[in-house]
């Protein structure tokens, strides 16, 4: 404490903590957890995207779905449609990594996730990061955040894609296993979507008043309802791709048993 006349207020310098947390419980472990879960699922999409087992009528993977060149196979095609054609020869989920990724790596849950598991910014509540400056959000390559809104749009169009390859599968092979995983992983994708921050705001996010516009204030109090929930579909829906994924490409694959697929 400095000193201080009679009359001066009193001026307190902050403490001086030389160690990196005061916490004592596990704190470590939720950010160790996050960090070896995304890992597994950077692995595994890296894995399935250049796994050319993608496709058995009626399942298509939903990692290379829409596939859109000659080099898929004709069932495999979003409505007969090779609209890329025959030029590109690389892996076709390439070609649709960037949205369904774009959006989850832009996503508000997603950042809090990675920015502590990763980058360690920081990894805990009252826990000090090792970095020495923060600059937010306002330089490149963060600021490349901002386009979220812009991948929600593509991220519903991908999750209308899956939800349509779904219903096929159920319509010609209902009492598949693999239909029904499918239909659940598309539930788990489009409420996953629809609770996005972005999609709540846009649904009645800039208006004034919610009496004058009944039907935006419906969508946005069912949209609200998802969004409370938006970390627990975030990890639903990522587990939920992935495990669709591969059931598909072990049954394309001959792994599991077809006629009981």
């Amino acid at each position: 404490m400095t000193q201080t006349t009679p009359d001066a207020p009193v001026r307190r310098q902050r403490a001086q903590i030389k160690v990196r947390t005061l916490r004592t419980d596990r704190w470590w472990l939720a950010p160790l957890l996050t960090f070896l879960a995304l890992s597994a699922f950077l692995v595994y999409g890296v894995w399935a995207i250049f796994d050319g087992s993608y496709y058995l009528d009626p399942y298509i993977a939903p990692f290379s779905s829409p596939c859109l060149t000659t080099s898929c196979a004709e069932g495999a095609r979003l409505f007969g449609w090779a609209p890329i054609g025959d030029w590109y020869t690389l892996p076709p989920g390439l070609l649709i990594l960037g949205l369904p990724g774009g959006f989850r790596l832009t996503c508000y849950y997603y950042r809090k996730s990675y920015y502590r598991s990763f980058w360690l910014s920081p990894p805990a509540c009252a826990v000090q990061e090792p970095h020495g400056k923060y600059s937010g959000e306002t330089r490149f390559p963060l600021i490349m955040q901002n386009i979220h809104r812009y991948f929600f749009y593509a991220a519903i169009v991908i999750g209308a894609i899956l939800s349509y390859d779904a219903i096929l599968a159920v319509v010609h092979k209902p009492l598949g296993l693999g239909s029904w995983i499918l239909i659940a992983n598309a539930v788990l994708i489009v409420a996953y979507t629809l609770s996005c921050h972005s999609c709540r705001h846009i649904t009645a996010g800039r208006l004034n008043h919610f009496s004058r516009h009944p039907l935006r204030y419906r969508a946005w109090t069912f949209v609200s309802k998802l969004n409370a929930k938006h970390q627990p579909l975030a990890w639903a829906s990522m587990f939920s791709v992935m495990g669709a994924d591969l059931y598909v490409r072990l049954v394309a694959k001959g792994i599991i048993a077809f006629p009981f697929a």
